[in-house]
């Protein structure tokens, strides 16, 4: 009776250990399976944003604003012309874009924004010269104009301090999922930037550089 006793015992904890052994190899599984649905995502998005790419006819990457988009006060007295975009290379999906101009290096502790225009609609592939005016005549239909660190909406060139070295101009345009960002019309540059981020398909940049 106690060798019965015996084998049961070792019998339950064969199988107890069986048991274990599974749980453990499906759990292994299962990290497996989200592991490699993680890089498809990862690949998938890192793909389309790859191929989103954003130029101008104005300037080359890292290349010098030229005094045609330099402000026109604080010092500066150029034209304040938005310089020409192109895009191309949109995920699938993309509902709207959105374009922010940002200059980390202003003396502000928070940076300046230069330029902010959001609902640009799906089917534009490009912001021609001057499009940045106050009164966005020049903007494909639809798309509207935010406030920008000068206070006012349209485009503010750049004006950096005299003797600062070489401000970073970055012009980010962002693919969204949506067809409009429901901001106020008073919004601050931060909030646009908060929503677009959070609907973002995938944004592609270009950086100017300016200094006087």
């Amino acid at each position: 009776m106690a060798r019965c006793r015996a084998c049961d015992l070792i019998n339950y904890t064969a199988t107890k250990t069986t048991i274990a052994e599974g749980a453990r190899m499906n759990r292994f599984l299962a990290t497996l399976i989200l592991c490699g649905l993680s890089s498809a995502a990862f690949a998938a998005h890192s793909h389309a944003s790859h191929g989103f790419k954003l130029t101008s006819t104005a300037f080359t990457a890292h290349g010098t604003l030229a005094d045609e988009q330099v402000f026109n006060s604080f010092g500066c007295s150029g034209k304040n012309l938005s310089p020409a975009l192109h895009w191309s290379g949109a995920p699938q999906g993309t509902q709207s874009f959105a374009l922010m101009v940002y200059d980390p290096d202003a003396p502000t502790g928070s940076g300046w924004w230069h330029w902010v225009v959001y609902n640009i609609p799906a089917s534009a592939t490009d912001l021609s010269s001057g499009a940045g005016a106050t009164d966005g005549t020049l903007l494909p239909a639809g798309a509207l104009q935010g406030r920008t660190d000068f206070g006012t909406t349209g485009y503010g060139g750049p004006c950096p301090p005299a003797g600062d070295k070489p401000h970073h101009y970055i012009f980010t345009l962002y693919a969204l999922k949506v067809a409009k960002l429901d901001v106020p019309a008073d919004a601050s540059p931060a909030l646009i930037g908060f929503y677009a981020h959070a609907n973002k398909l995938a944004a592609a940049k270009i950086t100017a550089r300016f200094g006087r």
